[in-house]
């Protein structure tokens, strides 16, 4: 069985008035003055555009960072980073999504918003699930439980509970699973909680299925999907229930029926462009197929379903489909390729399994039951003792405190004036080397645009993206003043980030949003101005190149950047696509590969290219 992971949990967002609708929205958008009210209007047209398009919603989740940015709104702000994560989630971008959501809880946190906060570790759970981390899925979800539960959130509560009870159901513990779903289904009825009803409806429906309980869970799936369209929860989350549905009649033996609401299924999830779901109906067209006897049928959908797996690194669903796969070259007589994706299973499965894991999760479950009990026995023991000892000390702490004070005071005033020096001035320093940097990046913005403005009267095209090109280094050299301006530490760049930003920058200038999907495989790591500089116009030679050659005819690919600081203080850069080829680097005027050359021989490095599988060109750089 395929079931998807409570994506419409994470993922839902309120559904507004179709009074307005994305065109009306837009209008007002472009009339509006003032900032506030223009994030306002972005935020609904984010959760318009969710239940029709995802690509789309993240169109406008991305205006709505750069206005909040831009505003230094920081109530907005984390508002926008978990927005746009959310959408990256679902396009199965687990990368970006991660950075995104981390970013939202930083901003959360400054602003003391718990439950923005709670609801953030709620999706970065879920892709941790995707990647096959379950002890650090299950620790985002106790943590959340234990922030709603402070909060006395009852929505936040059943929520929780019920993200619990389904990382207890892939872990294949199902009695502490129900026992959870049951609590969140209480919860719900007792305070009438409307939208959390769909939610534990389904989650009591994936339970059943796990306990082969079929009949009960089909009951469950209906209930939901009742729900989930009276509520008009939109495309995507009908498209999970549906799937949920052909699920329960698969397992009871209605194969028709389930073939059919698995159809309906790739309908929705296509019309919603939504890939998680695409992937795993996919894989149970092939199954009920394969269980129908249409082996042809099903070996198509099976080899589809591998490879989107495969291109998007599932590996929590990769083993299951790869022993179908052999299961239907087995029944085809074709025993070689039968037995070579058996081999891959079995290599996957053994690649991460763990008991270990299954301990440590355990473990942590115990814990959070037993913390309640101990924390409240703990605090009532604390209380009695602290009031003794406060007592016993205070006599003696008044005295002391008394010639401390006169000793402090004396102290203070000394080191006071000394303080204040110093701070100025270096208050001074800082606010001047903001100030340089925030004037660098206004200055490149104004020859940026000067650039646009010259490019708009060029009607030769050659001379026309030169000017493109050139817009597009000034721009790369921008956005590390930007991000200097606006950190903290005037020191340095977090180079994932600014990665990201320049990728999407160029990805834009091309519009090639749609065509082109960016794989970050790199952590945070902070690089000086004088490394951060040269780094960005290489990335961004390569990947203009990239964007223009690589994939002609207007097809799509991916491009994986991947930056790492060795161990022998040596930095690591490959830029990497599945184009056709040496012209993805290579063609064009060849300036650009005379500014990536003289870059290189800059920063001490060597490069390599490979054409063996698309290009690939990978850096060694030696860092002083």
């Amino acid at each position: 069985m395929k079931k998807l992971g409570f994506i419409f949990i994470l993922f839902s967002l309120c559904v507004y008035g179709q009074d307005n609708s994305i065109d009306v929205l837009q209008q007002k958008l472009n009339s509006e003055k003032k900032a506030a009210k223009k994030m306002e209007l972005i935020n609904e047209m984010v959760a318009i555009a969710f239940n029709k398009n995802i690509a789309e919603a993240l169109k406008y989740a991305k205006q709505g960072v750069k206005l909040s940015e831009e505003s230094n709104d920081i109530n907005w702000q984390p508002k926008f980073y978990e927005m746009q994560g959310r959408m990256h989630a679902n396009l199965l971008e687990l990368d970006s999504a991660s950075l995104f959501f981390n970013k939202a809880i930083k901003g959360y946190e400054t602003v003391k918003n718990d439950r923005g906060k709670a609801t953030t570790l709620f999706k970065l759970s879920w892709v941790d699930k995707k990647k096959g981390d379950l002890e650090q899925a299950l620790q985002k979800d106790l943590s959340a439980l234990k922030i709603m539960e402070t909060l006395k959130d009852n929505e936040g509560i059943c929520d929780a509970l019920t993200r619990v009870s389904e990382d207890l159901t892939r872990q294949n513990r199902l009695t502490e699973a129900l026992e959870y779903a049951e609590k969140a289904i209480a919860i719900a009825e007792k305070h009438n909680l409307t939208s959390e009803k769909f939610y534990v409806n389904f989650n009591a429906a994936n339970v059943a299925m796990a306990k082969s309980n079929y009949t009960q869970s089909l009951e469950y799936y209906n209930k939901a999907l009742a729900i989930c369209k009276k509520q008009n929860m939109g495309l995507a989350t009908e498209a999970d229930v549906t799937n949920g549905l052909g699920n329960a009649l698969k397992r009871l033996g209605k194969y028709p029926e389930a073939l059919e609401s698995y159809k309906r299924c790739l309908e929705l999830a296509t019309a919603a462009n939504y890939p998680n779901a695409i992937s795993t109906v996919t894989a149970n067209l092939g199954e009920v197929n394969m269980l129908m006897g249409n082996s042809k049928d099903a070996l198509v959908y099976q080899l589809e379903t591998v490879k989107l797996q495969e291109s998007n690194n599932d590996v929590s669903n990769l083993i299951e489909n790869y022993n179908h796969v052999s299961t239907i070259y087995n029944k085809l007589g074709n025993y070689e390729l039968a037995l070579n994706y058996k081999q891959k299973a079995y290599s996957l499965r053994d690649s991460i399994a763990s008991i270990e894991s299954d301990a440590k999760m355990s473990e942590l479950l115990t814990q959070y039951e037993t913390q309640k009990k101990e924390e409240t026995i703990a605090f009532q023991s604390d209380k009695i003792s602290q009031q003794t000892l406060i007592q016993t000390l205070s006599f003696g702490l008044l005295a002391l405190l008394l010639g401390l004070l006169i000793f402090g005071f004396i102290s203070y005033r000394n080191r006071s004036r000394a303080n204040k020096l110093l701070a100025s001035k270096n208050n001074e320093i800082e606010l001047l080397l903001k100030e340089v940097h925030h004037r660098v990046k206004n200055n490149l913005e104004i020859v940026s645009s000067l650039l646009a403005l010259q490019s708009a009267q060029i009607k030769e095209p050659n001379a026309k993206e030169a000017m493109a090109e050139s817009q597009n280094r000034v721009n790369s050299i921008g956005i590390v003043h930007q991000k200097l301006y606006r950190s903290a530490n005037l020191g340095a760049i977090e180079m994932k980030d600014y990665v990201l930003n320049l990728s999407e920058t160029i990805l834009d200038s091309f519009g090639a949003e749609n065509k082109v999907r960016l794989n970050l495989a790199m952590n945070n790591l902070d690089l000086d101005i004088d490394t951060a500089v040269p780094l960005g116009l290489i990335i961004n030679e390569l990947l203009t190149n990239t964007v223009k050659y690589a994939f002609p005819d207007n097809n799509t690919g991916t491009i994986t950047i991947k930056l790492e600081k060795q161990t022998n203080n040596m930095l690591h850069l490959e830029v990497a696509d599945n184009g056709i080829g040496k012209l993805g680097i290579t063609h064009g005027t060849g300036f650009g590969s005379q500014l990536i050359a003289l870059l290189t021989r800059q920063l001490n490095g060597t490069m390599k290219e490979d054409y063996s599988n698309g290009t690939s060109v990978v850096f060694n750089f030696q860092l002083s």
